[in-house]
């Protein structure tokens, strides 16, 4: 059985309403998409040779898409930040951000009410994401959200530019959380089976605008039904 509400938050128990740790994702949860995917996708959009260069890795890349598909996209991400030191990082993924808040109906305004409420209630709010942390910090800060706490993905600076580092996704968000002294958290926003451990440790898990099919996927992960909210 999968409660839905129609509400920016969930009804929860008087006793929960003070002091309580409240885990957002970010991609799907309140933005709609991939945001690190979008800026590599701009990154390709406006470099002739890193396109060139893309599909001069597909004979490489082909054979190995069935068996590693994390190693290619490994590979694609080193193309598209190829050439760039930390410091030239930051510029380029702060200047798509402040690019990106500007698109219209690409933020999720319910989400955003709901984080803003649950800060307005006292509750520590913690952004929990795949998403690059240069890139969702410049965002955050690009829509006006303070007083958040962020744990999300790093890059490292290599020979060539900066590649993935740790991808703060599944079950390492549950990791990343306890790596910062969060092992228990009363309520978690999330939107796919990627955060079926983060939600599965949360008091009360929200799945935020899940199809029927997922939020039968994430109950049996779960062990009981989430509660689902339509945020559009």
């Amino acid at each position: 059985m999968i409660t839905t509400l129609k509400d920016d938050v969930p009804p929860l128990a008087a006793e929960q309403a003070c002091a309580r740790v409240v885990l957002f994702d970010f991609d799907g949860v309140l933005i709609h998409g991939d945001a690190f995917y979008l800026f590599m996708r701009e990154r390709y959009a406006r470099s002739l040779w890193r396109k060139s260069l893309a599909l001069l890795s597909v004979p490489l890349l082909l054979p190995t898409w069935p068996f590693s598909r994390r190693w290619v996209m490994r590979w694609l991400v080193r193309i598209a930040l190829l050439g760039l030191r930390p410091e030239g990082y930051a510029l380029a993924a702060n200047a798509f951000a402040a690019t990106l808040v500007r698109r219209p109906r690409l933020f999720c305004r319910a989400g955003l009410s709901a984080l803003r409420r649950h800060q307005a209630q006292g509750d520590r709010v913690i952004v929990v994401t795949g998403c690059e942390q240069t890139l969702v910090d410049g965002i955050v800060r690009q829509l006006g959200l303070g007083g958040l706490e962020i744990m999300a993905s790093q890059l490292r600076p290599g020979w060539f530019g900066m590649g993935i580092g740790r991808h703060n996704i599944g079950p390492r968000k549950v990791e990343t959380l306890a790596s910062h002294g969060v092992g228990a958290w009363q309520l978690a926003y999330g939107d796919s089976l990627h955060d079926a451990a983060m939600l599965k440790a949360a008091g009360e898990a929200v799945l935020v605008n899940g199809t029927p099919k997922l939020c039968r996927k994430m109950e049996k992960l779960l062990g009981r039904p989430p509660t689902r909210v339509d945020w559009w």
